[in-house]
This record gives structure tokens, sequence and C-alpha cells, in this order.
């Protein structure tokens, strides 16, 4: 058995809106962008009295106390920072990687924040170059890829696009701009919201931030549920896919989850052949949510009390969705009701981060009798 605490909880319920728009293509997966909590610059003066963080598909909320234990009020700088993300058409949109919803609370007060954004170039900073011709560096020149009401893909990059010709050519000579043939940023941003924050003496400050995750989602086949079964049950393997595998070992996946998913496989291609209403797949579609954990070991450590929720996804057509992850710490996961888990843990020092897996299956449909 995994040495970690692991949890194995088959819910009903269906897809979302992201698992639900995915077309069933092998190459059809994308990977997640792991953030985490709230880090300040150099200070270890504060501790983290608790943390709630709840997690779903579509939302993250952290909520914090901190508290100062000293006789001085502490000022520092804190920061929610972003991992450097590019331009890539086939990938998330910059709104996405750059978590552009983050929204900040303390004290149950919306506050704003500053936005530090800087840009390099084969590990040359690019950054002065581009406020010049003020060419947006978060949003790549305010760069959209979309499709008109001709449905028509429209690709541009409107910062790039209203600049004369001669200074246009200076940026793609200098490989800042990459004309496919539409303008197209190829600048790493480096991105960090962050803003001054005072914690009283003796005294706790709440802090509350949220944004929308980045999830990763693929697909597995029913080959690789079966042999990864088979590794439990000592029984002959299928040619499962050893990348699938390795995703699946990713999830601390165990012999029951592995049973009911592939019970569920095989009741679908059983349903397939004796006819059904709607897509039966011999798929499975797992998509995930990663969160860094380790970040809050940058205040003074533990944390004294830290509760993990996790939410299913809400039903809407009916698929099944099998929930798998690694407890952090061992810890024990209860089941709050039918849509909440939660892990509660005291004295708790992160050693690794969160990896939490979603698993749909499409669920056939019974054929209706025949007409008399």
């Amino acid at each position: 058995m995994n040495q970690k605490a692991v949890l194995r909880v088959l819910v009903f319920a269906v897809a979302w809106f992201l698992v639900a728009s995915m077309s069933v293509l092998a190459d059809d997966s994308a990977a997640s962008i792991a953030v985490g909590g709230l880090v300040p610059r150099r200070e270890t003066r504060i501790v983290m009295a608790k943390e709630v963080l709840r997690i779903n598909v579509k939302t993250i909320v952290v909520e914090y106390d901190f508290r100062n234990d000293t006789d001085q009020d502490v000022t520092t700088e804190m920061a929610f920072p972003i991992p450097p993300y590019t331009n890539e058409i086939d990938g998330p949109e910059a709104s996405e990687q750059s978590f552009s919803d983050f929204q900040l609370e303390i004290g149950g007060i919306p506050v704003p924040y500053m936005t530090e954004a800087k840009a390099t170039l084969n590990d040359k900073d690019v950054t002065a170059l581009l406020l010049a011709d003020h060419i947006d560096i978060p949003t790549f020149g305010h760069f959209v890829d979309t499709i008109n009401s001709k449905h028509e893909e429209v690709i541009d990059s409107p910062d790039f696009s209203r600049l004369s010709q001669a200074t246009k050519d200076q940026l793609v000579k200098a490989g800042i701009f990459e004309l496919d043939p539409a303008p197209v940023g190829q600048w790493t941003v480096h991105l960090q919201y962050h803003w001054t924050q005072i914690f009283p003496a003796h005294s706790t400050t709440r802090i509350r931030h949220e944004y929308s995750p980045v999830a990763g989602f693929t697909q597995v086949t029913q080959a690789t549920v079966e042999d990864a079964l088979a590794q439990f049950t000592n029984s002959q393997s299928a040619s499962g896919n050893p990348e699938e595998g390795k995703l699946l070992a990713g999830f601390c996946v165990d012999q029951p989850f592995l049973s009911t998913l592939a019970r569920q496989l095989q009741e679908n291609a059983s349903q397939a052949k004796t006819g059904n209403e709607g897509p039966v797949t011999s798929l499975v579609f797992p998509q995930w949510v990663d969160f860094i954990l380790t970040s809050a070991n940058t205040w003074q450590r533990p944390i004294e009390d830290f509760t993990l929720i996790i939410e299913r996804p809400q039903p809407e057509q009916g698929e099944k969705i099998l929930i798998s992850f690694c407890s952090p710490a061992d810890g024990k996961v209860e089941k709050l009701d039918a849509d909440h888990l939660q892990v509660h843990l005291t004295n708790f020092v992160p050693a690794s981060e969160l990896h939490i897996g979603f698993f749909e299956i499409p669920q056939a449909k019974a054929a209706p009798p025949a007409a008399k």
C-alpha cells in the first residue's frame, strides 16, 4: 500500500466547463500551471496561524490568519508570484497564464495591489524596449486569436500593428516579434502581484485571495487502467501506455479506485455492443489542479492550523467523476457532505505540493425500447 494517505472517493457528477468541450483525440491534452499562496519578501517573524485552502476546477480560494507575536509592527512586501510564461498560440491565453482575475481582500475589504511585469528574450531583459514602444508586456501587446463574424480566424497584436513600419521591422529583426504571418510576441513574461502589508504588534491579520486555476487535462485508455490495476492484482497486464501509467501513479491511485474505473469502462463497452444513446468511449478524462503548498514555508513555520477543502464539479450531463490525490502529510480525508472533502492538520510543515485529479467517465444511456 502507498505510504501516503490517499483519497479514493467515487462521486456521481458531470463534466465541467473544460472537459465537456474536449475533443476525443489521442493528442488532446494540456499541462496545468502550478501556483501557490502568498509569500513575503525576506520576512519570517510572522506566524501563519491558520490557512484554509478551498480548491475546485474553476476557483482556488485561500484564507489566512497571520499573527504578529512581536512587540513591534512588522511592515513587509507581500507577493503573489506567477510562473514565467510565453505566448503559445495553442496554449492557454495570456489572461489565464497571468491569473488576471486574482483578487485580494484584507480584513474582509477588497484592496488593490501593484503589478510588476518584466520581459526577457534569450535571457536578455527587453522590458525597456517594449515599454518605450508602449507594448503591453503581460498580454503580448494585447494579442488576440479569435473568430470574427465571418467565421474567419483573426490573429493580431494591436500594440504592434499600430507602430510605424520602421519600428515593426526593428522589432522583428530583434526577434521580439515573429510574423507567422500575424505578429506574435516572442518574449517571456515575468509577472508578480505585490503590495505593502503592515502586521500590527500582538494582533492577527486576516487575508484572503482568490483566482482561477489553469487546470491540466488529457485522456487515459482502458488498456492503461487495466495495466495499472494488474500491478495490484498480479494478473496479466494489458498493453497500456507507459506515460499514461505514470500520470495515474502521480495521483496515488490504488486498487479500489482502479477497479471502479475499469468496471465503469467495461460497462460502457458492454452497452456500446447492445445499443445506447449518446457517445460512449473507452477513455477516461482526467483533469487536475496543482497548488504549491511549500510556498507557506517562507513564513515562520509551521502552519498552526491547516484545512484543505476539495469541491467536486456540479452535475450537468450525467458523467461520473472519481477523485484521487495524495493527502498532505498523510492527513485523514473526511467527507463533509456530498460535494466537499476535507483534510485538517495542525502544526503542518508542507514537504510536497498538491496534485488533485478529477477523473470524468462518460456515461452511456440505454437505448429506448423499440417502437411497436
